[in-house]
């Protein structure tokens, strides 16, 4: 667990941490360089959950060696899927970029939008605690905490 203290904003326990896969840690259906070592790091703390329609249908074959948990969409309504799923967590920070990881931001305890090379959506980026250009970035503010508070604090 990532206990986290906030000025102004309180105490954050985290103990997952959900990712979306395609546009978020990967670029068409591959790892982006880097993710791989940051989330090894992070799940020494805290459990991780990778959560994706699969469109490319790579996501086993690129987390196989991941200590990471894989939930392969399955339903017609993706966006509630996503919020299902990180409303059953406690103490959750999700990442994410797409229109479909908005409802899950609102279940989350610390949501961080990624821009990256897909962009965003203007649903999800307004949904969200914190944007971050890379998800390199967005992993490394769970790792260097006291960028993350310097962020977020009023």
């Amino acid at each position: 667990m990532l206990t986290i203290a906030v000025p102004g904003r309180g105490r954050f326990a985290i103990e997952h941490l959900v990712l979306d896969f395609n546009g978020t840690i990967a670029v068409d259906g591959e790892l982006i360089q880097g993710v791989e070592e940051r989330v090894r790091f992070l799940s020494k703390e805290l459990t991780v959950h990778v959560i994706t329609a699969d469109t490319n249908g790579s996501v086993v074959k690129q987390c196989s060696d991941l200590p990471v948990s894989v939930k392969i969409l399955e339903s017609s309504d993706h966006t509630e899927e996503k919020s299902e799923f990180a409303s059953r967590l406690k103490g959750v920070v999700c990442f994410g970029n797409g229109a479909n990881d908005a409802a899950m931001f609102e279940q989350s305890d610390l949501a961080i939008a990624v821009m990256g090379n897909e962009g965003c959506a203007a649903v999800t980026l307004m949904k969200s605690d914190l944007v971050v250009q890379t998800i390199n970035d967005g992993l490394d503010l769970l790792l260097k905490p006291n960028r993350l508070i310097a962020s977020l604090r009023k």
